[in-house]
């Protein structure tokens, strides 16, 4: 059975079809109302189905086309090559789904393969339903961890927090990097602040890998 709301695509592929022996249309339809009454009164073996049919589409249909029809093969025959509309028909109990450029023969050949319980899909959609399933197969990846707090720092900040995990004074720190100590003292209060600190000590063990909270209530040691 042949379903399709085109009159003219419809008429030629029924003619198309009648041309191989092997194969005999018993119906047509223009719309899902009237495929699903005549699936149940003439029992095809096999549906060409339209997805872009007024009304329901065609893979809103399958359901009704299967009940009507349960021994029927349906194969949705349509110009969508969108793969949202292939895993919907897929999931809907089509057997397969074929586009409307397919050559006459190649659909003789793929009714035949339906009827012998093979799914049928154009190969201009395979390489869609297996990136799907990749897809779809893919472990989600784990969530971002909580950014690095050393990234907050420059790179003159981080030289500081490694000098004061050192256990050097601001003097001695001025002098290792070759700074003035009033830099230093400035870079120790961007230390504290950017990584919420309120002490040089908690400082040292922050860059020791403890990364220990802020004292409520205390007043920075930033000398």
């Amino acid at each position: 059975m042949v379903v399709d709301d085109h009159t003219l695509f419809r008429r030629g592929l029924v003619a198309l079809l009648a041309s191989d022996s092997s194969l005999a249309v018993v119906g047509e339809a223009s719309d899902a109302g009237e495929a699903v009454r005549k699936a149940c009164a003439l029992l095809p073996d096999v549906i060409l189905l339209d997805n872009h049919l007024p009304g329901a589409t065609g893979i809103q249909a399958l359901p009704g086309l299967k009940e009507a029809a349960p021994a029927a093969r349906i194969i949705l025959l349509t110009v969508s090559e969108d793969e949202q509309d292939l895993q919907a028909a897929l999931r809907s109990g089509a057997h397969g789904y074929l586009l409307k450029t397919i050559e006459g023969d190649l659909l003789a050949a793929s009714i035949h393969r339906a009827m012998r319980g093979e799914p049928v899909i154009s190969s201009e959609m395979t390489g869609k339903l297996v990136a799907a399933f990749q897809t779809a197969a893919s472990p989600t990846p784990p969530p971002p961890g909580p950014p690095d707090p050393l990234s907050q720092l420059s790179a003159r900040e981080q030289q500081v927090l490694q000098q004061i995990a050192l256990g050097a004074s601001n003097k001695e720190i001025a002098r290792a990097l070759s700074i003035a100590e009033t830099t230093v003292k400035i870079h120790v209060q961007h230390i504290l602040r950017k990584l919420d600190l309120t002490s040089r000590v908690q400082a040292a063990v922050f860059a020791a890998g403890g990364q220990p909270k802020s004292q409520q209530g205390a007043a920075p040691d930033d000398s």
